[in-house]
């Protein structure tokens, strides 16, 4: 049966805030560099300052603070990984 996929869906407020719906997996985090997965793709976005404000794993939202300067996408991660941030601590 194929997965239901939801809304992927990013709003962002002055640079400062950004909200992120249809997350994954959080692959990375530090106070300049963010990576998730979501249904588009692998999300990067880097910038200054990082700090999770809420991660709603069921819901798949991420909200983050800091200075946003740069968001790209890329391919899904391959599937030979050991899975993100998430994956590993609920193993």
């Amino acid at each position: 049966m194929e997965e239901e996929r939801k809304r992927h869906f990013i709003s962002m407020e002055n640079r400062e805030k950004m909200t992120i719906d249809d997350v994954r997996d959080v692959e990375s985090f530090d106070e300049e560099r963010i990576t998730v997965e979501t249904t588009m793709g692998m999300l990067t976005v880097l910038g200054s300052d990082f700090r999770m404000h809420k991660l709603d794993v069921e819901d798949g939202q991420l909200v983050i603070e800091g200075w946003i300067d740069e968001l790209k996408y890329s391919e899904s991660r391959q599937k030979n990984t050991k899975g993100g941030v998430f994956a590993r601590l609920f193993q």
